[in-house]
């Protein structure tokens, strides 16, 4: 502990509200060391570094300027970090799109951020001609570079307020929202995530999820990029994964369930042991019992933190799964164990509208009892205060007292007589019921143990209950059928579908909205 401490206490000092600032302190103190492993490149701290420099003399030459709105559509590759990094380095914000980005969603994206500039791989440069959102963009640029006759800029010393970074929400409870990061924002989630992940120097991670790496270079570990393609997850090759893991001797992890799961399938299924792998780190999404035994199983060596938490506020809480396994049979009656919380965190009553506080004693007139169900709030220095461009989700989504912002989660759950907090799904897929509510979430474990059933969930469907479910060709329908007649939730219609849509960020939460039209098909 005292370590840790030592450590959030060095990055704290060393970051002066700039991302890119943190990664040259890094690159002085370790400038031989491989920082990003891609493919068949590599590159060290002090390499990097240069061309962050030249990058961002580039970028000043073409026209960005500070506090320019950057869209960046670029692969999780070292050409990202650089071109990344090199925006904070002039004070430009950089707007990040992930790889499975429809053109809707895009052009959608664009209209929200009204971005002066465009960065992409040469497929979106060439898309971005059949695009009337990304053509009103004036500066467009690929990930190549000059340098010839630039020189190199002074980085520019940016303020708390200003923001370094817009990211966006899934969509999938609606329209995605554009989370506004700003330097001093990073700062705070950076140290906690640190304190939470606490890589060191010399370690070799592999973080699937993309914020992850910017801490590694913050403090000087190694990253490998997985050989994966989020735009495409049904592409995912474990063998190819597990031998940048050995050759590269990657002794931490940072995943989506569904990238643990698939690799966590394979190593058992070629009965392979990765005893070199001492931290693995997943969210996103949410785990059950019977999905973290088979972490364990796949990687019995390694300690295992599940991690609760979303765009606006990560993390939230966490829990390890040698831990979650002994909730195994309790989920459907008790919720989803995920910790006690690491940020201040109530549950209120549910409620559609917006909620207007003038102070904590009219917050806590919202507030329901210990082990009662409601909407999850956190509030804290790493937690989300603003949308960009968006005062309704603002309004929807934020309760301000004072200084003080309290972030609607918008998932249900539970804090016990200990504190720790229980899930109980999306407030907005909870189905009023005799007993209180019903929680699809929870009943959506409940199907994935039954055999034969690969996903399934449980809805309110043209005013009545609908049981929505996903199975395979050797599932026995009538087997499935009298196990759920024993749950005694009343009258309800059971639907086998060919597929029940994911969300296209974790490929693990379903999508309710594609389901209910697939459902009227």
């Amino acid at each position: 502990m005292v370590l840790i401490l030592n450590r959030l206490c060095l990055f704290l000092n060393t970051f002066i509200m700039n991302i890119t600032e943190l990664f040259y302190t890094s690159a002085q103190r370790f400038p031989k060391e491989t920082a990003i492993i891609f493919k068949d490149q590599q590159i060290t701290y002090e390499e990097l570094a240069q061309q962050v420099q030249e990058t961002a003399a580039w970028f000043n030459h073409k026209g960005i300027q500070r506090g320019d709105r950057v869209l960046i559509f670029v692969p999780m590759s070292i050409d990202l970090y650089r071109c990344v990094l090199a925006l904070f380095h002039i004070g430009a914000t950089a707007v990040f799109l992930d790889e499975w980005v429809s053109k809707k969603r895009m052009e959608l994206c664009c209209q929200i951020a009204n971005c002066q500039a465009f960065i992409g791989i040469c497929k979106a440069r060439v898309f971005a001609y059949f695009s009337p959102e990304l053509r009103r963009i004036p500066i467009k640029l690929g990930t190549s570079y000059q340098t010839k006759g630039l020189r190199i800029a002074r980085m520019v010393e940016t303020t708390p307020e200003e923001t370094a970074l817009i990211t966006f929400t899934t969509g999938s409870t609606g329209t995605p929202k554009a989370a506004k990061r700003t330097h001093g924002f990073l700062e705070k989630q950076f140290g906690k995530l640190i304190e939470k992940i606490d890589p060191q120097v010399g370690d070799i991670d592999m973080p699937v999820l993309p914020i992850v790496l910017l801490c590694n270079l913050g403090l000087g570990a190694t990253s490998v990029i997985a050989d994966f393609k989020a735009a495409k997850p049904a592409s995912f090759k474990p063998a190819k994964v597990l031998r940048q893991i050995q050759q590269h001797k990657v002794n931490r992890m940072t995943a989506s369930p569904f990238f643990l799961k698939k690799l966590s399938q394979f190593l058992i299924e070629e009965k392979k042991c990765l005893s070199q792998i001492q931290k693995i780190f997943t969210g996103g999404a949410a785990v059950f019992p019977e999905e973290a035994e088979l972490y364990i199983a796949a990687f019995p060596y390694a300690v295992i933190h599940i991690v609760y938490g979303s765009t606006e506020a990560e993390p939230i809480s966490a829990i390890e799964a040698k831990d979650l396994i002994k909730e195994k049979g309790k989920v459907l009656t008790q919720g989803l164990k995920v910790g006690i919380p690491e940020t201040p965190t109530k549950i209120i009553r549910i409620e559609d509208g917006e909620i207007e506080c003038a102070n904590m004693e009219a917050l806590a007139t919202y507030q329901v009892a210990t082990t009662e169900i409601g909407e999850i709030i956190v509030s804290g220095a790493h937690v989300l205060r603003a949308y960009y461009n968006n005062p309704a989700a603002l309004k929807r989504n934020k309760i301000s007292i004072g200084d003080q912002v309290w972030h609607r989660t918008g998932d249900g759950g539970y804090l016990d007589a200990d504190g720790t907090l229980f899930l109980t799904g999306r407030c907005k897929q909870m189905i009023p019921h005799a007993s209180g509510y019903l929680a699809p979430f929870l009943y959506e474990y409940f199907f994935q143990t039954l055999s034969g059933v690969s996903m399934g969930t449980i809805l309110s469907y043209q005013e009545e209950v609908v049981i929505a479910l996903e199975t395979d060709k050797q599932a026995n329908r009538t087997e499935i059928e009298e196990a759920i007649k024993q749950l005694k939730i009343g009258t309800t219609a059971i639907r086998f579908v060919k597929k029940i849509p994911r969300d296209p960020r974790h490929h693990s939460k379903i999508d309710y909205d594609q389901l209910v039209a697939q459902l009227k098909t």
